[in-house]
């Protein structure tokens, strides 16, 4: 009988997966990164255009996706909210954020969910080998300074507290209540994953920078840096 109600729990097909793709200016790579999305079997596709001022939109026209839009820029962490609303309205059963920057590796995506499917994971934090020589040194020494306050403000560790590759249940959906806009979100899940004692676990992920992620200006800083960390003690 227990064997019958985890395999009725723990079965979940591709069309209950959303994934979703926060964005702001990327016409240069969103159809490639779609393509191989729905190349790899996923069907639920939410691209949020976080105010693109490129020709993003004109690129997403006829693409087989769920298309919203921002009027202004209002941040990552904004684009991401609009993403989760839209997916528990649609009835995700799992939600995949993944950058739309084509940095991230789409056949990652199923390592990700597999833990909350056959292991009753809530959240799963997609982690960068920052001791690969991949990812360049500033954002090496950015991330352990992320880490660190993100313990300090959250109380809880991580090894990658900026990734933007992670996946949630439907219970993480329903309970994560993130109040900021930009950045500084990526910070708070981890704080929303302790206050809700969500099930987590950190998945080691690939990455790869190309020259079009790497000259995108509305990415983390040093400036944008620092109105973080004042952002993360004002909501701690």
């Amino acid at each position: 009988m227990i064997k019958k109600v985890k395999e009725t729990i723990l079965v979940f097909s591709k069309k209950d997966i959303f994934i979703i793709i926060p964005i702001i200016n990327e016409g240069p790579v969103i159809k490639g990164v779609i393509k191989e999305i729905i190349s790899a079997g996923y069907q639920n596709i939410i691209v949020v255009d976080d105010g693109s001022t490129d020709n993003t939109v004109s690129v997403l026209k006829g693409q087989d996706i769920i298309y919203l839009k921002h009027a202004i820029n209002r941040g990552k962490g904004a684009a991401t909210k609009t993403g989760f609303e839209a997916a528990k309205i649609l009835g995700a059963e799992i939600a995949v954020t993944i950058d739309g920057d084509g940095q991230h590796e789409v056949k990652d995506i199923e390592r990700l969910v597999k833990p909350i499917v056959k292991e009753g994971y809530d959240v799963i934090l997609g982690s960068r080998d920052f001791g690969s020589g991949e990812v360049p040194s500033y954002k090496v020494v950015a991330n352990m300074i992320g880490n660190f306050f993100v313990w300090v403000f959250y109380g809880l560790y991580v090894k990658d507290s900026q990734s933007g590759l992670r996946a949630y249940s439907k219970k993480a959906l329903r309970l994560i209540d993130t109040k900021t806009d930009r950045y500084e979100y990526d910070g708070e899940v981890i704080r929303e994953i302790k206050v809700n004692k969500l099930k987590y676990k950190e998945i080691p992920i690939s990455v790869k920078y190309t020259a079009h992620s790497m000259s995108k200006t509305n990415k983390q800083g040093f400036v944008n840096g620092i109105k973080t960390l004042i952002k993360m003690a004002l909501f701690d």
